[in-house]
């Protein structure tokens, strides 16, 4: 028999035409008819709250308007695909009134679902944490760990001294000359290298890791610190508002995050040898954190809600197949 489930609320005019056109086509189609009220799941009126009455059969999903038609036409479909099922499926769709166990995979997945937002804070809390033990190992004297931190950073980002933070030194960044910001010592000043372009003069950038008086170089480079802060700080505000922000529109999103990024990184990229198109600039610190900032928490903006709504949907698909219906 056909599984049908009708997502409703209260005081929903179309919700009970769909259920009289239901009932009219119960003759002609059989099905288990399960009323489902939105209002009391939050998951469920969050995802339907405005699209109501949804239909749900098999892998048919229906939302508001729903012609007698398209209802006809879904029915005889699924009733197909039923009549096609093997013994062994037939018999997985049946549950019992307090719901069908779960495999333990389907139990992972689920748990996935419910915990994937937290899993991912954990992920950058680590990945923009780790950086930071760099400095603080070998401020103690451990300098292996510390290298091995540098080392393994150093895959994904390109260290440059002059583009970093360093903790326990003088200042906190030791930028370039042409960024042009004269309250602070310059990378040359501290370091006494040559703040060039030349292949070994950058070589030499990416290695140096500070000393006791300069301070020790964090393992991840200002603008990367500044965007993973950014996605970690969305996550955070995500889960503390149960995930009820919406998503941020995809022009938004290439306005606010990528225009700045890249208007600032590739001017500068293009500005310095070998390519010198334009003249020459070096960005700030404040810039780089203020772009990789930016591109980071939008781009949680706009992707965290999209990520949450596939969940959703997938814990409401496991929830109906182990519902008594």
């Amino acid at each position: 028999m056909i599984e049908v489930i009708l997502y409703t609320r209260e005081d929903c005019r179309l919700c009970e035409q769909t259920r009289n056109d239901l009932d009219e086509l119960q003759s002609q189609f059989p099905h288990r008819l399960s009323i489902v009220d939105i209002d009391e799941n939050p998951d469920l009126a969050q995802k339907f709250g405005f699209e109501i009455p949804v239909v749900q059969m098999n892998s048919y999903l229906l939302k508001a308007p729903i012609s007698k038609q398209e209802l006809l036409n879904a029915l005889e479909a699924s009733q197909e695909m039923d009549q096609k099922s093997t013994v062994r499926d037939q018999k997985t769709v049946q549950v019992s009134a307090s719901g069908s166990p779960r495999s333990t995979a389907d139990g992972i997945a689920y748990w996935i679902t419910k915990h994937y937002l937290a899993i991912f804070n954990m992920f950058v809390l680590f990945y923009v944490g780790l950086p930071f033990l760099a400095p603080v190992f070998m401020r103690a004297g451990y300098d292996l760990p510390a290298k091995m931190i540098y080392r393994g950073y150093g895959l994904l980002c390109h260290q440059l001294s002059y583009r970093s933070f360093f903790l326990f030194g003088e200042q906190p960044v030791y930028p370039r000359a042409a960024a042009g910001i004269d309250d602070l010592m310059t990378y040359g000043e501290a370091t006494g290298l040559s703040e060039g372009n030349q292949p070994v003069e950058v070589f030499a950038a990416r290695d140096y890791v500070g000393d006791e008086l300069v301070g020790y170089k964090v393992a991840l480079c200002q603008r990367d610190i500044a965007l993973w802060g950014g996605l970690l700080l969305f996550g955070l505000l995500f889960g503390i508002t149960n995930k009820r922000i919406t998503g941020l529109p995809w022009y938004l999103w290439i306005l606010i995050g990528l225009v700045p990024i890249g208007v600032d990184g590739l001017s500068q990229i293009i500005s310095q040898p070998p390519l010198g198109w334009l003249p020459y600039r070096e960005s700030t610190p404040l810039l780089r954190v203020i772009t990789g900032f930016l591109f980071g928490f939008s781009t949680a903006w706009f992707a965290y809600p999209l990520v949450e709504e596939a969940m959703s949907d997938t814990r409401e698909l496991m929830d109906s197949r182990s519902s008594k219906v």
